[in-house]
């Protein structure tokens, strides 16, 4: 069963956002586990569910790598061949750095390097935030507190995000790992929600 977004443009905005809160629903289950479990429970069975998720509905291939190539704006990700190798070395990046990197280190590099492979059909960014996110509440050791959480924000200020991103491609293209960007957003981000989760609590 598939829905068009051509085909039915409301009925396909509907899907997206109950897949969202669905999405959402299963992150939060995902890192319950991933706190009771360490690091080790981030896999790519965990990936593909919250793309499954994310897609539901709206993509038939959603919760397993692409196998076709794919192209997104003036960036082309990797050939498909390629995916599952370098999956597998996105996962085991942050098992081994896990206790070396900073949360918003480790949650910059999920959302940057999930973006640069682009592993999934569609609902890439979506997987992305939602990992991010996992990452930074697993990293620190909790489910962050506060209504409006890290990748609804991100949402809601796109251009810096997909400014930091490209900052994060250019570097990588001149065979320099650079994140410094992307990190600094994504911890303002994190303190904004914090903040707010402060403020509604005084309330």
């Amino acid at each position: 069963m598939l829905v068009l977004e051509m085909d039915d443009p409301d009925l396909f905005t509907r899907l997206q956002e109950k897949n969202l809160a669905r999405q959402y629903d299963l992150l939060t289950t995902l890192i319950e586990l991933g706190l009771q479990q360490g690091p080790m429970a981030f896999d790519k069975y965990m990936l593909w569910a919250l793309n499954h998720a994310a897609v539901a509905g709206i993509c038939q291939f959603g919760g397993r790598f692409r196998e076709e190539p794919i192209y997104v704006g003036n960036h082309t990700p990797p050939h498909f061949n390629a995916v599952p190798n370098l999956m597998d070395r996105f996962i085991s990046f942050l098992h081994e750095n896990w206790l070396e990197l900073t949360s918003t280190e480790l949650a910059a590099y999920s959302l940057w390097r999930l973006n640069w492979i682009h592993p999934f059909i569609e609902g890439n960014g979506r997987t992305a935030r939602a990992t991010c996110y996992y990452v930074l509440c697993t990293r620190e050791g909790r489910l962050l507190p506060g209504k409006k959480i890290v990748p609804e924000r991100i949402r809601e200020n796109r251009d810096a995000y997909i400014e930091a991103l490209v900052a994060a491609d250019r570097a990588w293209e001149f065979g320099n790992y650079d994140l410094g960007r992307l990190e600094a957003y994504l911890a303002q981000l994190l303190t904004e929600q914090l903040l707010d989760a402060e403020r509604e609590a005084e309330q």
